[in-house]
């Protein structure tokens, strides 16, 4: 009777175990509102950054911005850099989706290895945000960036300018790309030769040595600007870089060869590239206020982390030329930098002048009003 008694408490108790564990599933399971990943746990967003070669902004700007914007908000994030690998991209996007981010926040290093990762990341019921670089095809939900095109544009501007201020009015011009797998870098130049166009029309321009550089390595840039050189023998009278780093590239060859000092444009506006502007060897650079630009993504990834809305975030649209679909998008406008207008991204707090200011660009800086 004892022994029985025993074994049927025993029952009794395991039942009421496996009762309490199905009830306590249940309520971590999402719920049936099209909740994401991660539901009834603190919102989470995970961040995937594309290297630290291209430019050092993802680094010492977005990231930073970004974890702030988090942090301020009480929403968990995961923010790290693939380093140019589309492997590691890889397996740093399913390493987030298993630790259950409710969004995905991306700076595709192509569109092919980009849509992988939205599609795995829409298949497991996640918020996708597009930064800085759409990745076409992809179905990203949100696509936050500045105007490619007028970034082009405003570098096409310039070197015009820089050209015509240099008593330039023919040019021989060389272009240094941006990675052929960047769709922003296929933005920047056509933007830059729709500003050319009418000169290049005209016989006034004539474009001698074109190359998109790959994964926008600066080394690469540097081997790929001096074959350009060598093969017009030197007979280049401005440079289109795509951004600073490809321009300092540019840059070193040209000193190489005693020839720096023609126009050579930008982007980024990094500190080499304010500092070569103020030395006389880069002609402008395109600032892009990257504060601006995470804060707009920070919210949207916010929003859609704690399930609140998001329609008055994004009020723009940019059609993805490969599947045709419209992406919901926030773009900002991209500013112009020359040598009398540095100091603007120093006092927007982009930089310091301890950062610009060396020893020997003291006088220069003082020259360009940077105080």
């Amino acid at each position: 009777m004892r022994r029985s008694m025993m074994l049927g408490m025993a029952a009794v108790t395991a039942t009421g175990l496996l009762l309490a564990g199905c009830s306590s599933s249940d309520d971590n399971s999402p719920s049936d509102n099209g909740s994401s990943a991660g539901a009834g746990d603190k919102p989470k967003v995970g961040v995937i950054l594309p290297d630290t070669k291209s430019s050092a902004r993802w680094e010492t700007a977005d990231k930073k911005y970004l974890q702030e914007a988090f942090d301020a908000a009480g929403v968990d994030s995961d923010i790290q850099n693939a380093q140019g690998d589309a492997t590691q991209f890889q397996t740093i996007a399913d390493q987030m989706l298993t630790n259950g981010v409710n969004v995905l926040m991306i700076v595709n290093l192509d569109s092919g290895s980009g849509k992988a990762v939205l599609s795995k990341a829409k298949a497991a019921g996640v918020k996708t945000i597009d930064y800085d670089r759409l990745t076409l095809g992809g179905g990203a939900d949100f696509y936050v960036s500045f105007d490619n095109t007028k970034v082009g544009d405003l570098q096409g501007q310039g070197l015009q300018k820089c050209l015509t201020d240099a008593g330039k009015e023919k040019a021989n011009i060389a272009l240094l790309e941006g990675s052929p797998t960047d769709n922003n870098a296929t933005l920047f130049t056509a933007g830059a030769k729709g500003a050319l166009k009418a000169k290049v029309d005209s016989g006034d321009y004539k474009y001698v040595a074109e190359q998109a550089v790959e994964k926008w390595d600066n080394q690469i840039a540097g081997t790929d600007f001096e074959q350009m050189y060598t093969d017009t023998n030197g007979k280049i009278d401005g440079v289109y870089a795509a951004n600073d780093g490809l321009a300092n590239a540019a840059i070193a060859i040209l000193k190489k060869n005693k020839a720096n000092g023609i126009p050579v444009t930008g982007q980024d506006a990094t500190d080499q590239g304010l500092q070569n502007i103020l030395a006389g060897d880069q002609c402008m650079t395109v600032y892009k206020a990257v504060k601006k630009e995470a804060e707009a993504a920070s919210q949207l990834a916010i929003a859609l982390a704690k399930g609140t809305d998001t329609s008055s975030l994004a009020t723009g649209k940019t059609q993805d030329t490969e599947s045709k679909a419209d992406v919901p998008s926030v773009l900002l406008d991209p500013q112009a930098i020359y040598f009398d207008n540095v100091k603007d991204v120093i006092a927007d707090g982009y930089t310091t002048k301890e950062n610009v200011c060396t020893a020997a660009l003291a006088d220069k800086c003082a020259k360009a009003g940077i105080s």
